[in-house]
């Protein structure tokens, strides 16, 4: 079966995915095809069940929860840290209702957290990979900086405002979940559990051949220092990426049952994550 497996061309992706992409993994019968795009073109994408399994915004679920089941593996949830507010002088969280922030997109994790933390925010969509410039250039005020920019911002001169990740630690004691992976329920339940098993173990193979998928994970780093890089990798694909565990189930769904309440997402949903 030929299954298009979608996620971000990001370094901390394709360490968890070098298994399966150097054939260091069995591919279980899977024919699989890699595409790669940001994560906002893949929450919209997965509203047409494009791929069969892609990577998505826990943000995105609820509107595409009668296509695909999530899986517990694979995914980021950052236990303590996550998305930086950024600006290019410091400002204090009162300032944010006059500012403009530039954002990853409206489907992301990062969009609805800031909106639980300032719903008053104005914001405007601008290419993840832009943003740092976009606000060093003043055409926002502010940053919501996800994927290396959380490691990177210093070096373009620009001052942290707040750690998402943190606030929301500090408001539930819960870690963040911002992304996983997901597999379309049409595929049957043995396939859904079969790629289900195939995505945990490309993260084990990575995790136990660490410098080795780091080695192809800096093809992916856009410019990064392999230091920094490593630095991101380890925050991103850790034990938690090969199983979130009742931490993580419990986390995806109080935030989604925040975001439902806060009025930001239309409908409320049963997280639903495929056992295998």
């Amino acid at each position: 079966m030929r299954i298009s497996l979608a996620h971000s061309p990001d370094s901390d992706d394709a360490f968890m995915f070098y298994g399966l992409a150097s054939g260091k993994v069995d591919s279980l019968g899977f024919d699989v095809e890699h595409v790669l795009c940001d994560i906002e073109t893949l929450n919209r994408q997965a509203r047409e069940g494009r791929h069969e399994v892609t990577a998505l915004s826990f943000h995105a679920y609820p509107s595409v929860a009668d296509l695909y089941a999530l899986m517990p593996c694979g995914g980021s949830i950052g236990d303590g840290y996550g998305p930086l507010l950024v600006a290019r002088e410091p400002l204090a969280l009162e300032d944010l209702r006059d500012r403009l922030v530039a954002v990853p997109g409206t489907l992301t994790t990062a969009y609805l957290v800031l909106k639980l933390l300032a719903p008053e925010a104005r914001t405007r969509v601008v290419p993840f990979n832009l943003i740092l410039d976009e606000v060093r250039n003043g055409g926002a005020d502010v940053g919501l900086v996800i994927h290396e920019g959380q490691l990177t911002y210093g070096g373009q001169g620009l001052h942290k405002i707040l750690d998402l990740g943190a606030w929301w630690k500090e408001e539930t004691g819960m870690p963040l979940p911002l992304g996983g992976n997901a597999v379309r329920r049409d595929l049957g339940a043995e396939s859904m559990a079969r790629l289900t098993r195939l995505v945990r173990e490309t993260v084990r193979y990575s995790l136990a051949h660490r410098q080795e998928a780091l080695g192809y994970a800096m093809g992916f780093a856009r410019g990064m220092d392999p230091g920094v890089a490593d630095r991101f990798v380890g925050m991103w694909v850790n034990e938690m990426t090969l199983d979130c565990g009742s931490r993580g189930r419990e986390a995806v769904q109080h935030l989604l049952d925040r975001g439902h309440a806060a009025g930001i997402i239309e409908k409320r949903v049963t997280v639903d994550f495929v056992e295998a």
